[in-house]
């Protein structure tokens, strides 16, 4: 079944993008939080459609690709946009930031669908769970960017992308240890 309610919540998801692209054209405070509360909207949904999915035992070969392409297309969209965006009184995103964050995205995609087609099964790791959550923070933090209740909400949200950053490569070389390991277990072909 490919109309399942946690299918919905990724294509929710996917189409959030366009309003948040719409929301950072715009350099006011009301845009960005509300960008920051859609996005943070969206990124909760993340959570809802795979408990569903395993409450429902409605798990699907479409649900399986579209969840995780939903949440790296969210959060690159948006770290693209904050990258080259130039807010009143902060610097952008460092852009050496954003691309290694989405370099270990890509890097991670490659060796789980290289793993797939050897059979080599490949679960998500804790320190990559870690890694969204802190992501979602920083992220959130980067898009609300102005100070509210005296919390400064740009150095917040650096704080906590830097933080994945540092989570994201960590995992990421494990997920590339790990995948040799199976490989040579199997005995590779070659």
């Amino acid at each position: 079944m490919i109309w399942t309610l946690p299918n919905l919540l990724s294509l929710f998801r996917i189409l959030i993008i366009p309003i948040l692209v719409y929301l950072l054209t715009f350099a006011d405070p009301s845009s960005a939080f509300l960008a920051g509360c859609l996005f943070l909207l969206a990124s909760v949904t993340d959570y809802f459609d795979g408990y569903l999915a395993r409450r429902n035992r409605s798990v699907s070969e479409v649900g399986k690709i579209l969840d995780p392409l939903a949440d790296k297309l969210l959060v690159a969209s948006v770290l693209i946009m904050l990258s080259a965006m130039d807010r009143p009184y902060e610097p952008s995103v460092p852009a050496w930031l954003v691309v290694l964050i989405l370099a270990r995205e890509s890097a991670v995609t490659v060796i789980r669908g290289i793993a797939l087609t050897e059979g080599i099964v490949m679960q998500a790791e804790t320190l990559g769970k870690h890694k969204l959550i802190l992501q979602v923070f920083g992220v959130f933090g980067l898009l609300v960017h102005f100070t509210y209740w005296r919390i400064d909400f740009f150095a917040v949200g650096l704080y906590f992308l830097g933080l994945s950053a540092v989570i994201a490569v960590w995992s990421g070389i494990n997920y590339h240890v790990q995948f040799f390991r199976l490989w040579q277990l199997r005995g590779s072909p070659g």
